[in-house]
């Protein structure tokens, strides 16, 4: 038998950072909202043991040993039952890789959750999300989906009301930006200032909770964006372009470098979308709802 499990992939509507923990890590008030990018990981007996393979998009960029997080997820769930890892997982790759969408994170949580199933091992919520936790700040989130506070260094998530669909427009960049690097940057930019600690920001909790994006628009925040221009200065290209086709808020997605457009209606996200396509300012543009639902468990079949 095989399990597939689509996952969506996420941008931060607000991304606070506070200063560098002594282990390294940043305190974050991290509003995450899952959109409707998706991957499929599909989890199959192996007779020899662990195996990763990808197709799609950006697929050569995706490392297929146990680097990555879906092995891991693999590795983690097999030495808590004390099982052998014996798994083909195949990830279809949709979500943009190394773009600040949790696109590593989201399979990782696809691959938890399609061994759980494949294996039987029942593994309770609150467990799943601990082995999430222990993957990853976003791992969880990929999980859980919808809308999300999360503090601690994301992982701690409180569900978040959202009072209607929200309507975006991705762009992706020509190249990757690697999160560790971005995180260095704020360090660096940040040297010698009183660095807040982070909180949500009421306003942008309301109109999610009302639905209004209008509201939403005028309390997005991203405070790794500085730290993003910085390394990648065309994206400030990007985020003029979407500006000037009608988006209602611009910025970047996590630690970048695909940027995010807030528009009004899905209507405007075709038309943003079809104007940062001809910009020359980044490689491609994609429209997606959200919130849409997190991992979620699609076959049980006979491989």
């Amino acid at each position: 038998m095989s399990v597939t499990v689509r996952v969506p992939a996420k941008v931060n509507v607000q991304l606070a950072v506070g200063a560098a923990r002594p282990d390294g890590f940043h305190d974050l008030a991290n509003v995450f909202l899952a959109v409707g990018l998706h991957d499929e990981v599909t989890a199959t007996p192996s007779a020899g043991g662990l195996r990763i393979t990808c197709e799609g998009p950006d697929a050569a960029q995706v490392p297929l040993d146990r680097t990555n997080l879906a092995a891991r997820a693999a590795l983690a769930l097999a030495e808590r039952y004390g099982r052998p890892a014996d798994v083909h997982l195949h990830i279809a790759k949709d979500i943009p890789v190394a773009g600040g969408m949790a696109g590593g994170s989201a399979d990782g949580a696809a691959a938890l959750l399609a061994c759980d199933a494949l294996w039987g091992t029942r593994a309770p919520r609150a467990e799943l999300l601990d082995i999430c936790a222990e993957l990853g700040s976003d791992v969880p989130f990929s999980l859980v989906g919808g809308a999300a506070l999360g503090t601690g260094r994301g992982e701690r998530l409180t569900p978040l009301e959202v009072g209607g669909t929200f309507h975006w427009v991705f762009a992706m960049a020509h190249r990757g930006l690697s999160t560790p690097a971005v995180f260095g940057e704020f360090d660096r930019l940040g040297e010698g200032t009183d660095i807040p600690e982070p909180v949500a920001s009421q306003d942008l909790l309301d109109a999610l909770a009302k639905g209004d994006p209008d509201a939403l628009a005028a309390a997005v925040s991203n405070d790794l964006q500085p730290a993003a221009l910085s390394l990648f200065p065309d994206l400030a290209g990007t985020l003029a372009a979407g500006r000037a086709a009608g988006a209602l808020a611009a910025l970047v997605s996590g630690s970048g470098p695909t940027t995010a457009f807030l528009v009004r209606d899905a209507e405007a996200a075709d038309r943003v979308a079809g104007a940062l396509r001809t910009s020359g300012t980044c490689r491609s543009a994609r429209t997606a709802p959200g919130p849409v639902p997190g991992a979620t468990v699609l076959t049980d079949r006979p491989a």
